[in-house]
C-alpha cells in the first residue's frame, strides 16, 4: 500500500467514526407507543377472568386502559379472553431465573432478591382540554352527584330521572361493553370512542346495544333505572386512557 494510499484509509476511518459520535439515537420511555403515557402499574396484583367478562370491562373496572392491559399479558386483537384465564395488572418483569441444573439433579435454589428496586409507576396523564369530539348530554335530567378527583364512588356524575327514560351515546362510537359483570354499575354499557376516550353508562333497566355494534351520538342505547342504584338514574362517565376524568368538563353547558 502506498503512502498516499494509506493516508486516503486513515482519513476515511477518522470521518467514520466522527460521524458515528454526532449520530443520535432516540428512546422512547415512558410509553407505549405514539407518545402516550402507560397507565399506572398495580404491581403485584391480578384478576381472575370470570364468565362474561371482557377485557375491555377489567380494564374499565381496574381504571387502566385496555392497549396496556392487553400489553402486559400478551393479548392481541381482538382481545380475547377465557374464563379462569389470571391477568396481570402490572407489565412482566422480564425472564425468569433459572432453578436448577436438569442434568445434575440439584435441587432448586431460591431465586436472589432483585439488586435493583422495583420501578417507579409513570405519573399520570392529564386528560386535554379538548377531546376532539361534541359531546352530547346522554340523558334529561337535573345532576344529582358530581365528579370528584380520587374518590372510586364518585369518577362520574348522576343524572336524575325516571324508569324507561331514554339513555342516548354522548358521542359516535362502538359498543365495546354490554353487560352487568361489574358490580356497582348494574346494567351497563361502555362506549370506545377512540384508543383514548371511552364513555360509560351505568345502572340501565334495559340494553338496546350489543358488544361490536357501531352508535352515533344522540342515538339511545338504553333505557334509565335503578339496577345497582338506590334510585331511577344515570350513571355517566367518561375515561382518558382509562382514568376517568369530570364529564362536565366536556359536555356542553346547560
Amino acid at each position: 500500500m502506498t503512502k498516499a494510499t494509506r493516508a486516503l484509509v486513515l482519513s476515511v476511518a477518522v470521518m467514520a467514526g466522527l460521524a458515528a459520535c454526532h449520530s443520535t439515537v432516540v428512546r422512547q420511555t415512558g410509553s407505549s407507543g405514539g407518545g402516550r403515557v402507560v397507565s399506572q402499574p398495580k404491581y403485584g396484583q391480578t384478576v381472575r377472568v370470570q364468565r362474561g367478562d371482557t377485557l375491555y370491562g377489567l380494564a374499565f373496572r381496574n381504571g387502566i386502559d385496555f392497549r396496556d392491559l392487553a400489553a402486559w399479558n400478551g393479548i392481541g386483537s381482538p382481545y380475547t379472553i377465557y374464563p379462569g384465564q389470571t391477568l396481570r395488572l402490572y407489565p412482566s418483569s422480564g425472564s425468569r431465573p433459572t432453578t436448577g441444573s436438569a442434568t445434575t439433579g440439584t435441587a432448586p435454589r431460591p431465586a436472589p432478591p432483585p439488586a435493583t428496586s422495583a420501578p417507579k409507576p409513570p405519573p399520570p396523564q392529564a386528560a386535554p382540554v379538548n377531546s376532539g369530539f361534541s359531546w352530547r348530554w346522554p340523558a334529561d335530567g337535573h345532576v344529582i352527584g358530581r365528579f370528584v378527583p380520587g374518590d372510586a364512588t364518585k369518577q362520574g356524575i348522576d343524572i336524575a330521572g325516571s324508569g324507561g327514560q331514554a339513555v342516548r351515546a354522548a358521542a359516535d362510537g362502538v359498543v365495546v361493553y354490554s353487560g352487568a359483570g361489574l358490580v356497582g354499575y348494574g346494567e351497563l354499557i361502555i362506549v370506545k370512542h377512540s384508543e383514548a376516550w371511552l364513555s360509560a353508562y351505568g345502572h340501565n333497566r334495559k340494553r338496546l346495544v350489543n358488544e361490536g355494534q357501531n352508535v352515533k351520538a344522540g342515538q339511545q342505547i338504553a333505557e334509565m333505572g335503578s339496577s345497582g342504584a338506590a334510585r331511577e338514574m344515570l350513571h355517566f362517565e367518561i375515561r382518558y386512557n382509562g382514568k376517568p376524568v369530570d364529564p362536565q368538563q366536556y359536555l356542553p353547558k346547560r
